[in-house]
């Protein structure tokens, strides 16, 4: 009896691989731990400080995959101040009477003496949205966030990073629109870090900081933020060009039912935000919100523009009154026939409608001309 596992060809390669489709996560633990009960995984997140770092999609729907933030030893900031001002010089003391003029006393001095200075620079305050990158020589460990006082392992570095939002004004810069006209667009946006891994890790934060080349790594928050804004800056002015691009400064006699830069409003602040979102995705950062608060055409044809523009209104403030004045005509004429004023042929109505349109349609106002004679002189 045969089965499909005899002609089952294992040296033949398959028409889909996972690896064709699936790239490799930076960072992503060797080891990790599945269940498929939802009660255990929500029993895990309560009782554990998780983050989500990617998600896996299958049939049943997007799977999560969490991680656990930085759990190691950190310890009460004023505990480890009253171990270090008060316990260690205690033990000194201690030491000191019980093993005065011995050797082991000289050794327990030195040894309290560099507790006591190494202890000092694991102590750190942090307030409500700020976080710190924790980086055990060149390994990563995690993200503490809480706030309050607190101590840890002095060899651990402390990156500390604003989760704060923060406003950005990109000046206005020159693109061409739809129809290959030159504008000036603007845009302010309000942004803030949301993956603190992919902002210190995914991008050169570190070289960005630099101060302006010295060669003097700036590692203050300041430092590290203004590099980020810079990186937000200049992709804002990428999405900025693209989404300008998509569209026409103004609508045209063409299609009036087109979406353009002036009259998209909300629709076009939306698919910036968006663009901006999938530009900044990578860097862990978020764009709150995002609008264009500057839009004018470029000076070199900003004054034929105008003149177009003033034709226009020119023209549609013509097409208005000559609609007003054909109906009040229109009324006229039609009064005097129904209450029979006054009979008229078709050269008197003539007449009558060209003196009224000349009347309503000018731009000054009309001499008025008292006839003493008859209606046929």
């Amino acid at each position: 009896m045969s089965t499909i596992f005899d002609e089952f060809c294992r040296e033949t390669t398959a028409f889909i691989n996972p690896t064709d489709c699936i790239k490799p996560l930076s960072e992503f633990p060797e080891i990790c731990i599945t269940t498929f009960s939802q009660n255990i995984i929500t029993e895990f997140i309560e009782n554990n400080n998780t983050k989500i770092i990617a998600n896996l999609y299958s049939a049943n729907g997007i799977l999560p995959v969490y991680e656990i933030k930085y759990d190691d030893a950190v310890v009460n900031g004023f505990l480890a101040l009253f171990l270090n001002l008060i316990v260690l010089p205690l033990l000194v003391v201690v030491s000191f009477m019980l093993f005065k003029g011995s050797i082991i006393m000289f050794f327990l001095l030195l040894l309290f003496l560099a507790l006591a200075v190494l202890m000092i620079p694991g102590y750190f305050s942090q307030e409500p949205n700020e976080a710190r990158v924790m980086v055990f020589f060149g390994k990563y460990k995690g993200t503490f966030t809480e706030t309050g006082f607190f101590w840890v392992n002095p060899f651990m570095n402390k990156k500390k990073l604003s989760l704060r939002a923060r406003n950005l004004d990109v000046e206005p810069i020159k693109v061409n629109d739809k129809i290959g006209n030159p504008i000036l667009i603007g845009l302010v946006l309000v942004w803030k870090l949301k993956d603190t891994y992919k902002a210190m890790f995914e991008i050169d934060a570190q070289t960005m900081a630099d101060n302006r080349g010295s060669g003097q790594m700036t590692v203050t928050v300041a430092g590290r933020m203004n590099a980020f804004e810079d990186f937000v800056r200049v992709q804002s002015d990428a999405a900025l060009r693209q989404v300008a691009g998509l569209y026409a400064y103004d609508d045209n006699e063409a299609n009036l039912d087109e979406l353009t830069l002036r009259s998209g409003g909300d629709e076009i602040n939306e698919q910036l935000e968006q663009k901006l979102n999938e530009r900044l995705a990578m860097a862990g950062m978020e764009i709150v919100e995002a609008r264009i608060n500057y839009l004018a055409y470029a000076p070199e044809i900003a004054a034929v523009m105008l003149r177009r523009q003033q034709a226009s209104a020119i023209i549609s403030a013509r097409e208005k009154i000559v609609e007003g004045a054909v109906s009040m005509v229109r009324m006229a004429l039609h009064k005097l026939s129904e209450e029979e004023i006054v009979e008229l042929d078709e050269e008197k109505k003539a007449a009558m409608v060209s003196n009224l349109l000349v009347v309503l349609c000018a731009d000054e106002a009309a001499q008025p001309v008292v006839n003493t004679g008859t209606l046929n002189h």
